[in-house]
């Protein structure tokens, strides 16, 4: 078990506060198999006296979106109106990812989930991982081969918290010159996809909020793409699948809450076993 650093439960509700509403779960349709979390990122594009100018998509483990049906699991929270928690299935499921490279990473322009939402008559109210929290090198250097107390926000295939539901994971994540980035022992059915966070230190008993990557699967301690290279691959990826990706202006500045201003939220989390 890891050492939880004293303001644990800060990170905790400024994980939930920042993107909480961040994540989906999917598996392959109609088979109880392949499950996985996905969860939104939104690439700045450009800073304009308006707002961030960002490009959004769907993130996840590349290894789990090679099939051709899906079904992901729609939660209350993520839509306008607000309805029970449905079903939706998407065919050409595949075909709708760009494969980032080697990462293990792929990414899914929005366009097909804005228009699913549009013909329905309701409109997703999500949260996302923002260009200021997801890891730059300086982030990922930081991490000094040392265990360091991490938080995957996935979405857990058990009977404990419901059907697919999230869940914050605590655990520990390690960097070696070897093997990269890895959280250290098993992830829990269906996590495989979800964005690992860590709370970095910044003296004081302060800390800024991280997100290091996206979890993948393997075997023994998983593999992390990490966000400093999925930043880099993105800008490899051809400018007419690139421009499939809603671009939009976001006018409010997000900030992260100062230790006990969060505003509470139902959630369940628990220790790495």
């Amino acid at each position: 078990m890891p050492d939880l650093p004293p303001f644990h439960s800060t990170i905790i509700d400024t994980l939930m506060g920042h993107a909480g509403r961040a994540t989906l779960p999917f598996q392959r349709a109609n088979r109880a198999e392949q499950h996985a979390t996905a969860f939104w990122f939104n690439e700045l594009v450009e800073e304009t006296d308006e707002g961030a100018v960002v490009r959004q998509y769907l993130v996840t483990a590349g290894e789990r979106t090679r099939y051709d049906m899906a079904e992901f699991t729609l939660r209350p929270e993520l839509c306008a109106p607000a309805m029970s928690a449905e079903k939706v299935a998407m065919t050409g499921f595949a075909e709708g990812w760009i494969h980032l490279g080697d990462l293990g990473v792929a990414v899914m322009p929005e366009t097909p989930l804005y228009a699913y939402a549009a013909r329905k008559g309701w409109s997703w109210t999500t949260d996302e991982v923002t260009d200021g929290v997801a890891a730059t090198e300086e982030d990922i250097a930081a991490l000094d081969g040392a265990p360091v107390p991490a938080y995957l926000l996935g979405h857990v295939d058990d009977d404990v918290n419901g059907p697919r539901g999230q869940a914050v994971v605590v655990g520990e994540i390690v960097r070696t010159d070897e093997d990269g980035v890895r959280w250290l022992g098993t992830l829990p059915q269906g996590c495989v996809g979800a964005p690992v966070f860590i709370g970095a230190g910044l003296g004081e008993n302060s800390f800024k909020l991280v997100c290091v990557g996206v979890a993948l699967p393997g075997e023994g301690p998983h593999p992390i793409a990490t966000f400093d290279r999925i930043r880099a691959a993105l800008l490899t990826v051809a400018p007419e699948r690139r421009d499939l990706a809603p671009v939009v202006t976001v006018t409010a500045t997000t900030t992260v809450p100062e230790p006990g201003s969060v505003e509470p939220k139902r959630r369940w989390w628990r220790r790495r076993g």
